[in-house]
């Protein structure tokens, strides 16, 4: 078996559960679904596989899981995760049909957090630090939202302001340079697994490409290796990708996130 074969399998088996989904507020299964919904009014929907379902079954699947949804109001947003590698026959039309729009296809990558861990020292003048306080929190998001040019909210740093209050795990970790945050990430060991994730990876455009993002990856996965998880995984952008494919990381598959919003009144 390939390496990629074997960590698509213990991706498949391991995250896609209860592990995937740690902060959720409650879970609803509708056949093979979850519905998940989060704090501050955000719906998900995974599932381990669709099993042999054809068009019509799983156009219905979307249709009872939106109603599902719709039928508490403090839903605002709902994330229905795609994989590339399932069998899901019209799945991307039945979203569409009901509201849902495709974001950004990432890649599914997966390598060992030991030849992530290799050491990488920061550039010069750049250090690195893990952060917990909320002003530290909060620049941290206001920063990443520069980074991926998004408009400044506070809904991000709310919600790991919340996820750091109930310990389950997550590290966020920044790189600063002349009294500024330029870089940052989260490590999310996935509890009952041999898995930590890489999420939130962002470098101020001026950073880029001087070995920001990679020091952050191999500072998480360092901490990763001492929590002992073996294997690193993360949803990866265009940007990203190729900097974790020279650390070791194995595209195995791609996720596409659909999104439905509820209309304001």
């Amino acid at each position: 078996m390939t390496d990629a074969a074997a960590f698509l399998r213990a991706y498949d088996d391991q995250l896609r559960s209860s592990a995937e989904t740690p902060s959720a507020v409650s879970v609803t299964r509708r056949g093979p679904l979850r519905l998940v919904t989060f704090a501050g009014g955000s719906g998900f929907v995974t599932y381990r596989d669709l099993g042999a379902a054809d068009s019509s079954a799983i156009r219905r699947m979307v249709s009872e899981a939106l109603a599902h949804y719709r039928a508490d109001p403090g839903i605002s947003r709902v994330k229905w995760k795609c994989r590339g590698h399932d069998r899901a026959p019209g799945l991307h039309e039945a979203l569409v049909d009901h509201g849902f729009v495709p974001e950004e296809t990432e890649s599914i990558m997966i390598g060992t957090a030991r030849r992530l861990a290799e050491d990488v020292p920061p550039p010069t003048g750049v250090t690195l630090r893990r952060v917990t306080a909320e002003a530290d929190v909060r620049a941290m998001s206001a920063m990443s939202d520069e980074a991926f040019g998004d408009p400044p909210s506070a809904e991000m740093a709310d919600a790991l302001r919340r996820r750091l209050a109930r310990a389950d795990g997550m590290e966020l970790w920044v790189a600063e340079a002349d009294g500024a945050m330029v870089g940052a990430g989260r490590l999310e060991p996935v509890a009952g697994t041999g898995f930590a994730g890489l999420w939130g990876g962002a470098v101020r455009a001026d950073r880029r490409g001087r070995g920001v993002y990679r020091a952050l990856t191999a500072a998480r996965a360092r901490s990763a290796l001492a929590l002992g998880k073996t294997l690193i995984h993360s949803d990866s952008s265009e940007y990203s990708r190729p900097i974790l494919e020279r650390s070791g990381m194995v595209g195995v598959s791609t996720t596409t996130p659909y999104i439905w919003r509820r209309e304001k009144a």
